[in-house]
């Protein structure tokens, strides 16, 4: 794989996938997150293809159209017509404009829902946008109709016709077909995973939670007993518990499967992001990068104190502990910073967090949930992660280095385009390490 200049720590990262056994038990249960999924989809729809011809055929047919029209002027040739509309174009006589019209639709069309694949109607809104209001100018301010030329009728009105028939097109059929096949597609994954055994970790703790012990494995009724410390009481509570682990279990399985891991940039330091596809929660990045520190001293910045990571993270600017739930899980909210120059506005999350220390690695894991404290504001966009989390490797060879990995599966909500969102998030996570690194430095100076 790519950015395997990580040596001894980055070869040993497949081996947490038999890491399993040593701290959880084995139990038969769905999981809707790493199961193949029933064959293979399609790159574009039929339907989308359809529509993609559609727009093909508006062009093709409305410069039919115009050539028709170049060939009503007997005895004038072809050529001449030609001279005087475009060479010499008037806006008031010519009918060159309305096939440029139909080159600009067919130009933004293919290129968003073709080649971009957008699943949103914006774009086919700006191009009919334009249509209608170039042709109700065309009609009032030319003198087209006054020629006793019916292409003075039928070119303008085959214009604003088809433009609404391809806004139709999409708006009802390529987009509402295609959420329905997606969905159809993830309820077939569902009922494949639903036979599919998984290992899921159901890990005990008998510390207090700023300083969680190794987990072991246990019962769920452990969790119960008296002498635990801090544990979960209401079924809130029990429920915030139960997300935290589902979390946690999906971080490792994204973690063993690292062979299906896709590379897709690094930075000049050598940290590398690589992206998973996963049923039901889409594209997950995960950033591998080599920190030149004891392992103890990221899981002290990163997982027990979040709530300061305000002072050396600037890609977050807020930190909130809502709630402390049990010894290994809380709630926290979090307000990141703008993104893209701008272009990303700030966004708030809710987060339930659980974190594990084991023999070999410290793992904080999360996903999206839902507090009283903090129900959505007109302020930001709301957030939604998927789950995710940090993860750091000791190494067994030098204990002053450190593997850390940052698994993230976001949905930014508001209207942007994927593939933005996909470059911002690789970019706020390489700056993320830039600050990380800092505060190790700073720290590790301090101390001397």
């Amino acid at each position: 794989m790519p950015g395997g200049g990580y040596g001894e720590l980055g070869g040993s990262l497949p081996a947490i996938a038999s890491l399993n056994a040593s701290y959880s038990t084995s139990l038969s249960i769905p999981s809707p997150y790493l199961c193949v999924a029933p064959g293979e989809r399609k790159a574009i729809s039929d339907v989308r293809r359809t529509f993609c011809l559609f727009v093909t055929f508006d062009l093709l047919f409305i410069a039919l159209l115009w050539i028709i029209e170049l060939n009503s002027h007997p005895p004038s040739t072809i050529w001449d017509i030609l001279q005087i509309e475009v060479v010499q174009y008037d806006f008031k006589s010519s009918f060159f404009d309305i096939f440029l019209l139909a080159v600009f639709r067919f130009l933004c069309l293919q290129v968003a829902y073709a080649a971009l694949r957008l699943r949103h109607w914006w774009v086919i809104a700006i191009t009919t946008l334009v249509t209608n209001v170039f042709l109700v100018v065309k009609v009032i301010r030319s003198n087209l109709l006054s020629q006793n030329n019916a292409f003075g009728y039928v070119l303008p009105i085959t214009s604003f016709v088809v433009a609404w028939l391809e806004t139709w097109f999409l708006d009802f059929k390529v987009l509402t077909q295609e959420a329905d096949d997606e969905r159809a597609y993830l309820a077939a994954v569902n009922s494949a995973c639903e036979r599919a055994p998984m290992i899921y970790p159901r890990a005990v703790s008998d510390g207090q939670f700023y300083s969680p012990p190794e987990s072991l494995a246990g019962s769920e009724e452990d969790l119960d007993e008296e002498g635990l410390g801090r544990r979960a009481v209401t079924a809130q509570e029990k429920e915030y518990v139960r997300q935290g682990r589902e979390a946690m279990s999906v971080v490792e399985q994204i973690l063993a499967q690292e062979d299906n891991w896709k590379f897709e940039k690094n930075n000049d330091i050598g940290d590398c992001v690589y992206t998973l596809e996963i049923p039901f929660h889409g594209k997950t990045f995960i950033l591998k990068a080599l920190v030149q520190c004891r392992a103890e001293l990221v899981y002290q910045e990163v997982m027990l104190q979040p709530e300061k990571m305000v002072q050396w993270n600037k890609t977050i600017t807020v930190c909130q502990i809502l709630q402390r739930v049990d010894d290994n899980t809380m709630i926290s909210y979090d307000v990141s910073s703008g993104a893209a120059g701008g272009v990303v506005s700030a966004r708030d999350f809710v987060n339930v967090r659980r974190v594990e220390r084991k023999r070999d690695r410290y793992v904080s894991a999360g996903m999206a949930t839902d507090h009283d404290a903090k129900p959505p504001h007109s302020r930001y966009v709301r957030g939604e992660n998927g789950p995710g989390g940090f993860v750091v490797l000791k190494s067994s060879s030098n204990p002053s280095v450190c593997t850390f990995i940052w698994v993230l599966n976001t949905d930014l909500k508001g209207r942007l385009p994927r593939y933005l969102i996909h470059q911002t998030l690789a970019a706020t996570m390489f700056e993320f390490m830039a600050h990380l690194r800092q505060r190790v430095t700073d720290l590790q100076c301090s101390h001397h």
